[in-house]
This record gives C-alpha cells, sequence and structure tokens, in this order.
C-alpha cells in the first residue's frame, strides 16, 4: 500500500526537488495539486485556501514558501517537509483543532502525529483561534516558532444580509457527517418548537438522516439542501433567520462566520473557539470544557434560545453583520499575510 503511495507521488517530489525557488517575491506551494475554485464543491479548512489562491496562485515548483493547513494536510506531509527544508522554502502552518478523545476516539494520536510534524516544522504558527492554541498546546506541545492567533476570514461583500427574508421561520444547520448528534440534536429542538418552523440544513448529513427526519414525522419541516459550493453558499444562506451550531467545541467554524456575515444571530454551544467569534450577536448555552466526551446542548434549552434569537433579531442581526465586517473580513486577513509573506520571502 505504501509503495503504490510512494509510486504516484514520485513525480510531484521529483518536481519540488529538482525545481529552483524563486528569489523574485513570494510564491506559494499549499501541498496540493490544486485548490479547488470557488465553483466547485469545498467545505471546511479548504476554503481558506481558496482566498489564499486567488491572492497567490500555487507554484508546485518554484515555490519559496510552504503553506500547509492541519485541516487539509496533505497525506506525505513528511516528505514536502524535509523536501521543503532542502531548498531552504519557509514553512508556515495554519494550526486549526486537533484530535481528541471525546471527539475523535480510538486512533486521535495517530491523528495528530502530521499535525505536530507540520506545527513543529514550521517557522511561522497561525493558530485560528485561542482555542485551537490551547487545545495544540495540550495535544501537540507549543511551538518553537514565532506565533499569534488569526481567526477564520469571511468575505464580507460576498455574504451579505438578504432585504427579504423568507416568510416562514427558518433554522439553518451547517452539514457534518461524522458528528450525528448534531443533525440529530437540530431535529429534536425542531420537534419543539411551533409547527411554523423549518430547518435548512446544508452540506453533508449523517447516514440515516431522512429515516430520523421521518421517525419524528418532519417530513415538511426539513429540506436537506446537500453539499454546496462557495459561489452558491451566501444564497443558501439568506434563506434562513438563525444559525443553530450544536457543535460542541468547534475551533474556528467559517462556517459561523459566513452565517454571521449574512445577518444571522447564532444560537450555539458556548465552548470552544465559537464564541470568540459570535461575541454579543448570538446566544451561547455554556458547556464545560471536557476532552472525553461531547456535551451538546439540550433541544430545550436550544428551543428556547432560538425563540429569544427570533425575538431580538432586529437587534442581534445587524449587529452580527458588523462583527464580521469589522473583526473577521477577509481584506484584513489577506493584508496579514500580505506582510508576513513579503517580510519573509527573498
Amino acid at each position: 500500500m505504501r509503495a503504490r503511495f510512494a509510486l504516484r507521488r514520485l513525480p510531484r517530489w521529483a518536481s519540488i526537488a529538482t525545481g529552483r525557488p524563486s528569489t523574485n517575491g513570494p510564491q506559494l506551494y499549499y501541498g496540493r495539486d490544486r485548490i479547488p475554485r470557488r465553483d466547485e464543491l469545498a467545505h471546511g479548512g479548504i476554503v481558506k485556501f481558496q482566498a489564499l489562491a486567488e491572492a497567490w496562485p500555487g507554484s508546485p515548483r518554484d515555490f519559496n514558501i510552504v503553506y500547509l493547513g492541519s485541516s487539509t494536510v496533505p497525506e506525505d506531509v513528511g516528505v514536502l517537509l524535509r523536501l521543503a527544508r532542502r531548498r531552504s522554502a519557509i514553512v508556515v502552518w495554519n494550526q486549526n483543532g486537533v484530535a481528541y478523545p471525546g471527539w475523535h476516539g480510538e486512533g486521535w494520536k495517530q491523528t495528530n502525529r502530521p499535525l505536530g510534524q507540520g506545527l513543529h516544522a514550521a517557522d511561522r504558527v497561525f493558530f485560528q483561534s485561542a482555542f485551537c492554541k490551547a487545545s495544540s498546546d495540550r495535544f501537540l506541545g507549543e511551538p518553537a516558532a514565532p506565533w499569534e492567533v488569526l481567526h477564520n476570514p469571511v468575505d464580507t461583500a460576498r455574504f451579505t444580509p438578504t432585504e427579504a427574508p423568507p416568510k416562514r421561520p427558518t433554522l439553518l444547520l451547517g452539514g457534518n457527517r461524522t458528528q450525528a448528534y448534531r443533525f440529530e440534536t437540530a431535529l429534536r429542538t425542531l420537534t419543539l418548537l411551533p409547527e411554523e418552523w423549518q430547518l435548512l440544513a446544508v452540506g453533508a448529513v449523517p447516514p440515516g438522516a431522512e429515516e430520523g427526519i421521518a421517525e419524528l414525522g418532519l417530513e415538511t419541516r426539513v429540506e436537506l439542501a446537500g453539499p454546496y459550493s462557495q459561489s452558491e453558499a451566501p444564497g443558501l444562506l439568506r434563506r434562513a433567520h438563525v444559525l443553530l451550531h450544536p457543535t460542541y467545541n468547534d475551533a474556528c467554524p467559517t462556517f459561523v462566520l459566513e452565517a454571521m456575515a449574512c445577518g444571522l444571530p447564532v444560537v450555539y454551544s458556548a465552548s470552544g473557539g465559537t464564541p470568540e467569534l459570535v461575541g454579543e450577536s448570538g446566544i451561547g448555552l455554556p458547556a464545560p470544557l471536557d476532552w472525553e466526551r461531547n456535551h451538546p446542548p439540550a433541544p430545550q434549552e436550544l428551543r428556547d434560545a432560538v425563540l429569544e434569537a427570533m425575538q431580538r433579531r432586529d437587534q442581534l442581526a445587524p449587529a452580527a453583520r458588523r462583527r464580521t465586517v469589522e473583526r473577521f473580513d477577509l481584506r484584513q486577513w489577506l493584508d496579514r499575510h500580505r506582510r508576513l509573506f513579503d517580510e519573509l520571502a527573498p
């Protein structure tokens, strides 16, 4: 298996090994053959790489900076880091969350191994939230390189509020195939809300989602929109009134920022890095810090918070929009990278 993997990667490794680093300003390599365009399906950590690649197109042969992310780490990260060192390239590492027993289950140490490789090989480290820094220190160890917290960005010029929200009150839920409790919690919350409420679930859903909807008699109140591209995302988010984000210990969810930029108040688990993003523009439900198991909010608490957020929407919606523009706008994020790249590149 590993022999076949190496054979597939050999052309890429040879190209990197024989290439000559540019001396004409920053040239980046993202450890991937290509970054999806905005009109292609993409989610999670790859979204910010789309923005980076638009500003600094990938240069897999003449790069002088390797920019890698923990949530999109390539399988051959160890080889790439060694090759980067041989050509004196600068390594920038963007650290999201880590694996731990309560989220990952068995094998979490193995999952963390390539993250530790990248973190400790880096010349500069960006942590996506203060929570990311704390969890990384605990499970990967503190980095020797200079670091800073730089939250994920949102393009507030693309993600904008609508002037005509849907007439039927609508909850928005971001999809996740592996953490089934998120979807189950949302369905249970919906059963406690008045009949006119509906749920719009975007992205992937866990196996058995449609059966769960049917068991609760929610067929007419739940829409599964499925996977989507970044170009489709703003239109989807504008179809809702409130974002429901019950994820426990979410490290730095860009989806939350996208919803906020569209003027959606957020009802969320006040755990992980989400409170750093939402601030006073949503309603957080307290949760303990626990690395051994998840603590999603109770559906009854979520129901009460959703109704309160809807009642206060005239106050919370503009606050959510204002917060993203002031603190998390993509242009600020790109400017910080530009200053760093100009400092590091020959």
